[in-house]
């Protein structure tokens, strides 16, 4: 396995059978405060409460701030009587230098943390429900491209993404998973575009 590829998977939950034995517990730290918290929050409402429980923070923050801020949450919880099973943060690329976006990863990755990032924005993981993108774009046309295939404005901090995407989930996981192939051995920072939000929406799907 090259460098970069432990960083794009995450290991295979317990089947429903073993994780119905005790609730489990997640903490998701986003880097943006609405957007992406907006999208989790909404796969939430559709999670059985008695078998996970999800704590989401949008904090507004850069990269490697996400990371410091879910260790630091994940060390205060360990000191109660309900510490996280699992910790994901959520980042995009942006206009972060390389070598702060793949330490990131690195420091998640060293964590233990799931981490869903993106290349270069969140936006391509939506765009993907509808199209296999892989060439690079910039914030402006991922918004005009969103715009045209809904057949509405893209509105970025929209909390209604979720239920407007489902139905095109399966699409969007098959060309995420294809994109990270054609970077096989890159670095996050120069796999562009590409996800692995997707690994985050699966494993919170297994409780479905």
């Amino acid at each position: 396995m090259a460098k970069w590829d432990k960083y794009r998977e995450t290991k295979p939950l317990e089947r429903l059978a073993n994780i119905r034995k005790e609730r489990k517990r997640y903490l998701i730290v986003c880097e943006g405060k609405k957007t992406e918290p907006n999208y989790f929050e909404a796969i939430k409402q559709h999670l059985p409460r008695g078998i996970v429980d999800v704590e989401i923070h949008g904090i507004g923050a850069n990269t490697q701030t996400v990371v410091e801020y879910a260790q630091r949450k994940k060390k205060e919880k360990l000191k109660t009587s309900r510490p996280y099973d699992k910790v994901w943060v959520v980042f995009d690329r942006d206009s972060f230098s390389p070598a702060d976006f793949d330490n990131a990863i690195h420091s998640a990755g060293a964590s233990r943390f799931g981490c869903a990032w993106s290349n270069e924005a969140f936006e391509l993981w939506y765009l993907l429900h509808f199209e296999y993108r892989n060439t690079s774009m910039s914030r402006r046309e991922y918004k005009n491209s969103l715009s045209k295939h809904m057949g509405e404005k893209y509105r970025k901090n929209d909390p209604q993404m979720y239920r407007k995407l489902i139905k095109k989930q399966e699409k969007a996981v098959k060309y995420a998973e294809k994109l990270l192939q054609t970077h096989k051995g890159i670095p996050p920072s120069g796999s562009n575009p590409a996800t692995t939000v997707y690994l985050l929406v699966n494993e919170l799907n297994e409780y479905l």
